[in-house]
């Protein structure tokens, strides 16, 4: 997941999506470097719009999230603010389906 976190850092910042920057992160995070993995990550995101992947896994989140909102008791629905935090982390999981 750190492969799939330090490419969309390097996304958000600017900066271009290859083997010798997500390297840098990975290494800068103190995380081992599987040069297979970086090299299978940057492969799988070659022609990927990244902003749009963003959209369309957040899109797809929040259906999810309405629909567990409807079928939880009373007394759950204290706990909004959680399940939306949680859905959002569900959501960026789901982005690593997306980049490999």
């Amino acid at each position: 997941m750190e492969y799939v976190y330090a490419a969309m850092l390097l996304h958000k910042a600017g900066h271009k999506v290859d083997e010798q920057h997500v390297k840098k992160v990975l290494e800068a995070a103190g995380a081992k470097v599987d040069d297979g993995r970086v090299k299978a990550l940057v492969a799988a995101l070659e022609g990927v719009n990244i902003d749009e992947a963003i959209k369309n896994a957040a899109v797809m989140a929040a259906p999810v999230a309405a629909v567990a909102a409807e079928h939880k008791p009373a007394a759950a629905k204290k706990d909004d603010k959680k399940e939306e935090k949680q859905a959002e982390e569900q959501s960026a999981a789901g982005l690593s389906a997306l980049f490999g």
